[in-house]
């Protein structure tokens, strides 16, 4: 199975996305003008009930609002992310980058097969990364399939050594390669890669021989710190200035799953794993290529998440 995504337009304009403190000021002008016209309507005489002018001010308080459960409807959307903007017209759709530009879209995820690139499995997400999209779509497809697939490939997007684990603890060989492998990136003498790692002391032994112990963990990313032991190795050494010019010496970062991220490189680089990783462009992108450019579809005609998914 390979799984990739492609940006497509919501039926919203970008210019209609805003923060949370735009509706907020914009909720609190259309209450003022609520309490206003309700006093304007009880002010009227009855006699005058059925005039144009009254039927005007009654018009102009049901589309306002109408106006106001709409913007309810765009802050209950923030939920606990005060940080994001939300559309106006769809409140379901999100802020993407692509191509084109920024603009209100949807990140339609797609699952093909390798014999046929039949799409299996589609689902449209509004969240802008695929970083955490590897395990649902995979598991979705092999759901509907009724049995599991023998490997699932995907681009370094898809690069999350969590989710890709839980594909990989179900016995499916996983094909995706880091950042680093995808972007082509040599290996400098002093990247991480060229300090050895020792388990029984939880620390790393620089190319110089000097020792990095651990320091701290990130709680927030779970990402644990190393700091030479003496940053005087590093001041001294003649590699300080190329290694690291940080005052405190060199520093380091482990992932709480380093051992398998290097296992999930490792078999990106097998032969097998690139004969297949190879076929990926002209299984899982072909068909995007063909509904965008063939079929000419750029955009979504319905709005909101069930609408759009349809």
């Amino acid at each position: 199975m390979f799984v990739d995504g492609t940006k497509i337009r919501a039926n919203a304009g970008r210019r209609r996305s805003h923060d949370r403190s735009y509706y907020e000021k914009l909720l609190a002008e259309i209450d003022n003008r609520i309490a206003q016209l309700l006093v304007e309507c009880e002010t009227v005489d009855q006699s005058e009930e059925g005039t144009s002018s009254y039927v005007s001010m009654d018009k102009e308080l049901s589309k306002t609002e109408h106006l106001k459960d709409k913007i309810k409807q765009a802050l209950d959307a923030f939920k606990d992310d005060a940080g994001k903007q939300v559309n106006q017209t769809d409140t379901d759709c999100a802020m993407m980058h692509s191509i084109q530009g920024n603009h209100a879209s949807y990140n339609v995820q797609s699952v093909v097969d390798e014999q046929h690139a039949f799409i299996v499995h589609a689902e449209v997400v509004n969240a802008a990364s695929d970083v955490n999209q590897f395990t649902r779509q995979i598991e979705r497809a092999n759901t509907l399939l009724g049995s599991p697939c023998k490997a699932a490939c995907a681009d370094a997007g898809y690069a999350n050594t969590d989710e890709l684990e839980k594909i990989g603890q179900q016995g499916i060989k996983v094909i995706v390669p880091s950042q680093r492998q995808a972007l082509h990136e040599e290996e400098s003498p002093f990247s991480k890669s060229h300090f050895a790692y020792v388990k029984e002391t939880d620390t790393y032994i620089c190319p110089e021989s000097h020792t990095l112990r651990y320091s701290s963990t990130d709680k927030a990313t779970d990402k644990r710190h190393y700091l030479m032991a003496d940053k005087k190795f590093c001041h001294q050494c003649k590699h300080y200035g190329h290694c690291t010019e940080g005052k405190n010496g060199r520093k380091l970062v482990r992932l709480h799953n380093e051992d398998l991220k290097i296992r999930f490189e490792a078999q990106y680089q097998e032969e097998s794993s690139q004969e297949v990783y190879a076929k990926r462009k002209t299984k899982v992108e072909h068909p995007f290529g063909h509904i965008k450019r063939n079929l000419k579809t750029d955009a979504f005609h319905l709005r909101r998440k069930d609408g759009v998914q349809a």
